[in-house]
């Protein structure tokens, strides 16, 4: 019997291929391994974090991947990393059950005199509640309308007493998108409610999304709940207020909660974003910087030029009034690194400061105009006690979610009512302007 020879197999006879092969793995890992580290955004510190495949699969006419505005931002120069999935579940859920309901005299900044006001308070009421050192004043907190919506929806909001993630669709305006990196438990502790309207239910119903014969909805991770909005404010923008900053009165026995903007399509479980950016910082807020601007004014004067809210004269007295009550412009004494947010994603824990927060900044909403940029920077600096807050970088914000543009619409969107627009200099009005000393100090003129 012969003995069995066995030779290299044909391509490991070859040295220059085995090199070209060994050079090829090579370069991809470093190339990978480079990408990352410049981005010095590698969110996640574990690989092994369980997260789903998608949850729910749209018809391809929904179309809700479409119009995602692209970011510029490659880096971040402060970078968020997270703990590891479990390790977060586990801590997150020996908060909530450590977490005590908060008492009577703290709930008096969320329920006010009741449900409905009749109209809005005065400007010098208003500036009263700024003015006292009691932590526990009672202070008028919304709705200053009625927020219909069923018992059964109510019941199932009152259940939510851990993390709640909540947006909101007015007027058909964006896309139901489903947040993707989701950790196989994170449905089982996180609730998520989506607030349509009539002209956005409809529009689900005629692509088969929801069916007419339930009274309760669901889309994906999505409840979604109905607000009929007969009652509600004529300015589909102010509706959308509403729940965006009276979470802790929609949800009462909710410990944290995360407003998403229905245009950013959230990345990350939001789990791991409640846990990095605001219990681990130990703050009581968490919200982006404006990616353009530092200072309030700036703001306004854009919100004039663009168009986005168009009584221009109202704009202009609102300013007018801050000014006169004490808005400065950002400086570096300031605890905070910014007067703007980007106010799309908002991380809060629920407590006094934030519902006090949440109460006093409504009230200015529903005074003048839902644009809440405008007056974040008066109430925060105003408010006693003070909100811890930490306003993180932009090129965070970008990572975390994506944003795509609102549903296109023949005659564009509603932004406010139209009435004849003043001049476009906004508060560069002579000497005349209560805001003259705020715009010399932001441009760094000096002033006799």
């Amino acid at each position: 019997m012969g003995n069995a020879t066995f030779s290299k197999p044909l391509l490991f006879q070859s040295k220059l291929l085995c090199f070209s092969l060994l050079y090829l793995f090579s370069t991809i890992f470093l190339t990978i391994y480079f990408t990352l580290s410049s981005t010095k955004c590698i969110f996640r510190s574990s690989p092994f974090d369980p997260i789903q495949s998608p949850l729910f699969s749209y018809p391809s006419s929904y179309g809700e991947h479409k119009h995602a505005i692209p970011t510029t931002r490659s880096s971040c120069n402060a970078p968020v990393y997270f703990s590891d999935y479990w390790v977060v579940l586990k801590e997150m859920q020996q908060i909530w059950k450590n977490s005590t309901m908060l008492g009577a005299r703290s709930l008096r900044y969320m329920q006010g005199n009741g449900d409905i006001f009749g109209g809005n308070l005065s400007f010098q009421k208003r500036m009263s509640y700024f003015d006292h050192r009691d932590d526990w004043i009672e202070i008028p907190c919304g709705f200053f309308r009625s927020f219909p919506i069923s018992s059964s929806d109510q019941f199932s909001m009152e259940k939510c007493d851990g993390l709640v993630v909540v947006s909101a669709i007015f007027n058909d305006h964006d896309k139901i998108r489903q947040p993707r990196g989701l950790g196989s438990k994170t449905s089982e502790n996180v609730c998520f409610f989506m607030f349509v309207d009539d002209a956005t239910l409809k529009r689900l119903h005629s692509l088969n999304l929801i069916s007419r014969k339930s009274k309760e909805y669901n889309i994906g991770v999505w409840r979604i709940i109905e607000v009929s909005t007969e009652y509600l404010y004529k300015n589909v923008a102010m509706n959308g207020v509403i729940p965006k900053y009276l979470i802790h009165r929609l949800f009462p026995n909710s410990k944290h909660s995360i407003w998403i903007d229905a245009k950013l399509q959230m990345m990350v479980d939001p789990l791991l974003l409640i846990h990095s950016l605001v219990v681990k910082e130990n703050v009581d807020m968490a919200i982006s910087k404006h990616p353009y601007f530092v200072h309030t004014m700036e703001e306004a004067m854009a919100t004039g030029r663009w168009k986005k809210w168009w009584d221009i004269d109202g704009l202009k007295t609102q300013m007018e009034m801050y000014c006169e009550n004490g808005l400065q412009p950002w400086d570096s004494n300031k605890p905070y690194s910014t007067d703007v947010p980007d106010s799309a994603l908002i991380l809060r824990k629920h407590n006094a400061a934030t519902n006090l927060f949440s109460c006093l900044l409504f009230n200015e909403l529903e005074a003048f105009n839902p644009r809440d940029q405008l007056p974040f920077a008066y109430v925060r600096d105003k408010m006693n006690p003070k909100l811890n807050l930490n306003m993180f970088d932009v090129e965070v914000f970008e990572q975390v979610v994506i944003e795509y543009r609102h549903n296109l619409k023949q005659g564009g969107a509603n932004v406010g009512p139209k009435v004849q627009m003043a001049s476009s200099d906004l508060f560069i009005n002579g000497t005349s302007s209560k805001c003259e000393g705020y715009l010399l100090k932001m441009w760094e003129e000096s002033h006799d």
